[in-house]
């Protein structure tokens, strides 16, 4: 996972996988927030518009938190 922002342009992207250019589907959400799906339909990542507004005084501090996800073998 990758987490971006470009003060110049105040966008905010979080890639959770990596897609080929030009494989994405984009989905509006809202005004301000633009999903990237993958060719299998699966959330790719988040475009995050006008990011110092939609997500205000946290833009400047990100705390990024990864746990393990254990899967139950059958």
């Amino acid at each position: 996972m990758k987490i971006q922002y470009d003060a110049e342009v105040d966008a905010l992207y979080i890639e959770l996988k990596s897609l080929e250019p030009g494989t994405a589907e984009n989905r509006e959400l809202s005004e301000d927030i633009i999903a990237n799906y993958g060719p299998d339909g699966k959330l790719a990542g988040l475009e995050i518009l006008n990011a110092s507004a939609v997500v205000g005084e946290t833009l400047q501090k990100v705390i990024v938190e990864l746990s393990t996800v254990r899967r139950a073998v059958a």
